[in-house]
Parts: C-alpha cells; sequence; structure tokens
C-alpha cells in the first residue's frame, strides 16, 4: 500500500505516519515492520524514526503476523447485490467487518471467504480481503465487496473522487436549528486518546457531511445523512461536534443514561449508488430499516 506525504503530516515520523494510515496495527507491530524493510520512502527503506517531507511517497509491505490468518466460517450473509467482481452485503448491528484483536471469528470477512472461497480482491491483505470500505461494528447497512482487484481499485477510485453514493440515517439527540445543512470539519485521531477520532485542525483530513431533518421528536430527530468524504467515525464525531450525537453512542455521546437497549449507536448505512467496475453502469442499492431502528423510532414516537 502506499500514499503520498501531505502537510498534515509533513516532519512527522514515519511509524507515526503509518500508525495514523493503518489505526488497526500496533505502533510495535509497524515499528517491527520498519525494521525489517517493510517501509520505504520514494524507493528506499527507512527507519521507524524517519521524517518524510510534503510530496514523498510511502510505501508499506504488508507482511501478515503469524497469527493474522482469517479462517472461512459458514455465517448467513444478506446479499443485496452480487455478480462476477463484486457484491453489496447488507451488515447486522453487531458484525465485526474483518478479524481484529478480540475479534478473531465471526466477522464479515470469516463469512465472505466461506462465501467466495478464492474469489475476493487481496489488496487490503489477508486479514481484510475485498474489504473496499468498512462500517463500524455497531453500525448496520449496506458494505461493497470487491472479488478482483480491477473492481476493487475502480471502487476504491470513486470514493475518492466523491463519485460513490453513500447515505445513511440515525437517530440524533435534540433538535436541530436547520432542516438541512453540511458539515465541514476536518477529522484526526484525538490527541489524548488514539482509540477516539475528534474534530481537529492538526495532523487531521477534510472531512464533510450533509445532513437532513426527516422527522422530529421529543428530543431526538431522525436525520438523513450523506458522506462527501468516508473518515474513521465520521457521521458520529461530526454530529457530536454540532451538539447532536448520535443516540446510544457510549463513545461521542453523552456519558449519563446511555440507551443501553440500542447495542450501539443507531446508525444505518441504508443506500449506495455506485459506476459498475466493468460495464459503468450506474448502480443504486438500498437497504430498509432494521428492526431495532424502527424499535427505536416507534418508542420515541410515544
Amino acid at each position: 500500500m502506499s500514499f503520498t506525504i501531505t502537510e498534515e503530516n509533513d516532519g512527522l515520523r514515519v511509524d507515526r505516519v503509518v500508525a495514523d494510515a493503518f489505526p488497526d496495527f500496533t505502533r510495535s507491530r509497524i515499528q517491527k515492520m520498519a525494521e525489517t524493510g517493510c517501509i520505504s520512502v520514494n524507493g528506499k527503506a527507512v527507519t521507524k524514526s524517519f521524517k518524510p517531507k510534503v510530496d514523498d511517497e510511502v510505501i508499506v509491505y504488508i507482511e501478515p503476523a503469524e497469527d493474522d490468518v482469517a479462517e472461512p466460517e459458514n455465517i448467513p450473509l444478506d446479499i443485496r447485490y452480487e455478480d462476477d467482481c463484486m457484491l453489496v452485503v447488507n451488515k447486522p448491528k453487531g458484525m465485526v467487518v474483518h478479524p481484529a484483536p478480540g475479534n478473531r471469528s465471526g466477522t464479515m470477512v470469516n463469512a465472505l471467504l466461506y462465501h467466495c472461497k478464492d474469489s475476493l480482491s487481496g489488496i487490503n491483505g489477508v486479514l481484510r480481503p475485498g474489504i473496499v470500505h468498512r462500517i463500524d461494528k455497531d453500525t448496520s447497512g449496506l458494505l461493497l465487496v470487491a472479488k478482483n482487484d480491477l473492481a476493487h481499485v475502480s471502487l476504491a477510485q470513486q470514493i475518492k473522487e466523491h463519485s460513490l453514493d453513500r447515505e445513511y440515517v440515525a437517530v440524533v439527540y435534540g433538535k436541530l436549528k436547520e432542516q438541512e445543512g453540511v458539515i465541514n470539519a476536518p477529522i484526526g485521531r484525538n490527541p489524548n486518546d488514539r482509540k477516539k477520532m475528534s474534530v481537529i485542525n492538526t495532523n487531521s483530513k477534510p472531512a464533510v457531511t450533509h445532513y437532513y431533518v426527516e422527522e422530529e421528536f421529543n428530543g431526538f430527530t431522525y436525520v438523513r445523512l450523506r458522506l462527501e468524504t468516508g473518515r474513521t467515525h465520521q457521521i458520529r464525531v461530526h454530529m457530536s461536534h454540532i451538539g447532536h450525537p448520535v443516540a446510544g453512542d457510549a463513545v461521542y455521546g453523552p456519558q449519563k443514561n446511555i440507551i443501553t437497549s440500542l447495542n450501539g449507536q443507531c446508525l444505518h448505512a441504508r443506500l449506495l449508488g455506485f459506476t459498475h467496475p466493468v460495464t459503468g453502469k450506474r448502480i443504486v442499492i438500498s437497504s430498509e430499516l432494521p428492526q431495532y431502528f424502527e424499535d427505536f423510532l416507534r418508542r420515541i414516537n410515544r
């Protein structure tokens, strides 16, 4: 995998820059990768403390850890679209997308390996085969999966160019002042908690979320959200930033009286629109509201 150094990470140690680019990897693993020559800048292997400059190209050769092997598992999948080069899966709340420490089995990748056999793109390595983009464990909804590298590159490029439509729905706390609006606020790692993201001006990336009020309730609002960018936890961070966190979000929402019955945030990836990597045809896939979401809407409507 490769990326170019921007002004936001100019002058930072290369192990820090790679850690920001690959948040699932521990810092110790990244430092070991540097020691074994798996990290290079402009074609030359560098040490973990090397500081690349703007426009330098960082290349990371991802060697799987010894225990990093995802096994096929016969887990039912809710497939909404499939052909020879890709598929769209409706992920349930509570399912992790790919194996990670503490979640080695029962993930979407384990299920995909069983369903697709060897027909998954290898761009993201052995732990994330076919995964073009991710959604959080406790977010439900539509997920793109590539069966080959050609499809993966095409879909990833559409995300980068903002030509891939991604629409979510959520229930958030409070009543928004405007019926629709745009949140344009950069997102980066929270300097005080590396597991969280935050709106921050340093070491961050541009992030834009469009929101539209669908229905108002006592203390809550049902909103539709369209992603212009796709940063980690973007919707959750942005809605919290404007004072309307997603209901049930124990990380970015209120720390008292958390709505535990939701088992996580009330957030659903409802729609995907993309250009088919081979045919060039525009395809739009939508998903109905899951049961937990409808139950919560009925509850706050009462």
